[in-house]
Parts: structure tokens; C-alpha cells; sequence
């Protein structure tokens, strides 16, 4: 399998948090071949952008079964019902606003990444293919996710 970082996060945020992501206005800095396909991008509202989280592990002992950022409000779930940083393969996904598209840097606000992190895409949010209507989570979810973005 080869991916091709395309471009870097920088962010006041330099060690992962598990909350207030919302506020945080960050960069992304693309590689300057890549810059072209970038064209057209400003028209949109939002962004996915897809990372690698660099500086994640994981432990099969403490990290497959857990309570959410560890907080014992919440039910152990398996690593892949929650979105947890530690993961076999550390690939972060997140929605963002797009503030702003100039030259190769992409200026965007809620990404829930830290400042080096690398990044392997960026996809235009439609909601046609990425919103879910009526999607069903959880209890624990709703009360997790007070205060993150």
C-alpha cells in the first residue's frame, strides 16, 4: 500500500485534546505540485479532510476495549464503535469549515488535528453523498461529544 502525503496541518495545538476542537482555526499547507487541484474548491462551504494522526499508538491490551477518552461516565466500547485517536491504523477524518483558499494553503476552522499532523486527502463535502438522515448513535455519543467541537 502507498500513500502520498499531500500536504501538513499547522495549528496553534501542538498535543491532542479531547475537547473545545470548534474554535481552533488551523492551516493546511499542500504540497506546491498539488496546488492545481486545488481549483475550484473555493466555492465550497465545507471540507473532509483525511490525516494521518502521527503521533497516536496503540496497545491491543488497553486500547481495543475502553471507556471513551477514558472517562468512566462512558461504557467500554471496542475501538471500532468509537472514534477514538489510539487505533491499529491512526487515520483521522474530520469535517471542516473552509475558511479560506490561497494559493497551495487551505485555511480552515474545527479540525481536530495537531499542528505536523500529516495529511492524505481532501474531499469536498456534498451532502448528498456524506450527510446521513436520521442516523442512530448511541446515548453515550451525544454526551461525549458536549463540548468537543
Amino acid at each position: 500500500m502507498n500513500l502520498e502525503l499531500i500536504g501538513t496541518v499547522r495549528s496553534p495545538v501542538n498535543e491532542g485534546v479531547d475537547t473545545g476542537w470548534g474554535g481552533i482555526v488551523a492551516e493546511i499547507h499542500l504540497a506546491d505540485h498539488l496546488a492545481p487541484g486545488l481549483g475550484g474548491l473555493e466555492h465550497f462551504s465545507h471540507i473532509i479532510v483525511v490525516y494521518f494522526m502521527h503521533q497516536s499508538s496503540f496497545d491491543l491490551k488497553t486500547d481495543l476495549v475502553r471507556q471513551p477518552q477514558g472517562r468512566s461516565d462512558m461504557p467500554e466500547s471496542g475501538i471500532f464503535a468509537q472514534r477514538a485517536k489510539h487505533r491499529p491504523n491512526p487515520i483521522g477524518v474530520t469535517t471542516v469549515e473552509l475558511v479560506n483558499v490561497h494559493g497551495n494553503v487551505l485555511t480552515v476552522k474545527g479540525l481536530d488535528a495537531i499542528d505536523g499532523t500529516p495529511v492524505l486527502d481532501i474531499k469536498p463535502y456534498f451532502p448528498a453523498y456524506d450527510r446521513v438522515e436520521k442516523a442512530l448513535v448511541p446515548e453515550w455519543v451525544d454526551r461525549l461529544m458536549v463540548g468537543y467541537f
